[in-house]
């Protein structure tokens, strides 16, 4: 089932979690331990996040080096089939811009479609980790409005191989990403406002949010989208906070801000069971506050803490 579907036949905020693929080496019951405590609250969806490959640089016997070409998260497609089969939940894969080729996009796009899964959360991507700024690949998409109109070619039967005849249709609905604190690399929230319509006019479904941690950040967000024409639905990205390290690490890697009672709340705790208590508790302020609005969907990135985010919600059904 759509996301957008799930959305407009819900009589309230639906629930959906957000999880990462195993590191290479991993086996797929680690992110069953994950998923088990989170599942029982029935979430509408369950994103899963896709990773570029990386360059490293391997010593050779001779002292020279080997650039080899790693991906350290693998699996996207194959971990949304089994969370599919085992749980019998939509999933929603993500989609990036960096690491692939046009071609390779679409053999993803295919693979999907036969699985069954008709989301895809579209997505740039970050930069690799060896460059100062984001780079496509040679013959892929370098913006993530371009991958979206890729999808959109398929929904619509048309495929790189132009030639094909009576093409099969895939039925993609599109997420894609919005920014309250506006994308780092947006001159400002105007342009960066400019882009998203763009993305929406040209066929995303529906838009969710970054992390935040300010809720007037996410309705000052929607009134602004609002007033540009973006009329899709917009749901709340949220994350808890567990460690003191993520007061530098959230504000330096994801461009947001943490608000002062939260930040000094974080440096007063003595204890990790401490900060975790406060942690939580500001998630549960935050989706109270939300759900109470009528956000569409609460959607937690659970990377990390799962049992926070579990007894988070437990509080709100």
């Amino acid at each position: 089932m759509k996301v957008i579907d799930h959305i407009q036949q819900a009589k309230e905020t639906l629930i959906s979690f957000e999880i990462l693929p195993p590191l290479k080496g991993k086996g797929i019951q680690s992110l069953y331990q994950h998923l088990d405590q989170l599942v029982e609250f029935k979430p509408s969806f369950i994103n899963v996040t896709y990773h570029r490959s990386e360059h490293v640089f391997k010593k050779k016997f001779d002292g020279t080096f080997e650039k080899v070409v790693v991906r350290k998260r693998p699996g996207t497609e194959s971990i949304c089939a089994a969370i599919m089969n085992k749980y019998n939940v939509d999933t929603v894969p993500h989609l990036i811009c960096g690491g692939f080729g046009i071609n390779e996009t679409e053999d993803a796009l295919i693979n999907l479609h036969y699985l069954g899964i008709d989301n895809v959360l579209v997505l740039r991507g970050d930069a690799a980790k060896n460059e100062s700024s984001f780079e496509p690949e040679p013959g892929g998409h370098k913006y993530a409005i371009d991958l979206l109109k890729q999808v959109n070619n398929l929904n619509a039967g048309i495929y790189l191989e132009e030639d094909l005849k009576n093409s099969s249709k895939t039925k993609f609905c599109i997420g894609v990403a919005g920014y309250p604190e506006k994308h780092f690399e947006a001159p400002n929230m105007e342009s960066d406002l400019r882009h998203l319509k763009a993305k929406v006019d040209a066929g995303a479904d529906y838009v969710v949010t970054q992390m935040f941690f300010d809720n007037e950040k996410y309705f000052s967000f929607v009134k602004a989208c609002r007033e540009m024409g973006i009329t899709v639905p917009i749901i709340p990205g949220l994350k808890p906070v567990y460690t003191k390290k993520q007061l530098t690490v959230l504000p330096k890697t994801f461009h947001i801000d943490l608000p002062t009672p939260l930040s000094e709340a974080v440096q007063a705790c003595k204890t990790d069971q401490d900060l975790e208590k406060v942690g939580e508790e500001w998630l549960l302020q935050q989706s109270k506050e939300l759900k109470k609005a009528g956000v569409p969907v609460l959607h937690y990135y659970t990377l990390g803490r799962p049992q926070i985010v579990a007894n988070v919600v437990k509080e709100l059904v």
